[in-house]
């Protein structure tokens, strides 16, 4: 099994493919790799020699991944919070931050739906809750107070 930055690398997979594993490396990324490393994109992982794993490896040295990309994201989320921007405060809120519709979408992003509803009369006798409070008796309309004829 290969390993290149930090990640085990499926054997039986295309080289392009497997290399899209890696958190940051994308579609676009491999074919610059791959060519920069003189590796045909159509070999398999487990028939790179030590040689072509290691041109690799410093390839993807140059590149922000894994860890330091998610770190670099974490910390742009974090600064946009604290200067207060549009999208900083969306991020705070748990909210869709790209000017997705929210009024009857973002299901993910806002989380499961909470009903609220009507409780049963059994449930709130048993629970204790009253839910007709007694009134004072209304005073009569008509003689007396402001206005009137």
């Amino acid at each position: 099994m290969v390993r290149i930055a930090g990640v085990d690398l499926p054997d039986q997979k295309r080289i392009d493919f497997a290399l899209t594993k890696i958190y940051g490396i994308g579609w676009s990324n491999v074919v610059p790799i791959l060519k920069a490393a003189e590796i045909n994109a159509s070999k398999r992982t487990n028939e790179l020699t030590e040689e072509e794993t290691s041109r690799l490896q410093k390839i993807i040295e140059s590149y922000k991944i894994e860890g330091d990309l998610r770190r670099e994201i974490q910390e742009n989320i974090k600064r946009l919070k604290e200067i207060g921007t549009y999208r900083g405060i969306r991020h705070s809120r748990n909210l869709p931050v790209r000017g997705q519709r929210t009024r009857s979408n973002a299901r993910t992003k806002r989380g499961k739906r909470v009903t609220i509803g009507a409780i049963k009369k059994e449930i709130t006798t048993r629970m204790g809750i009253t839910t007709k409070t007694e009134a004072p008796p209304a005073e009569p309309k008509g003689k007396g107070g402001k206005g009137g004829s």
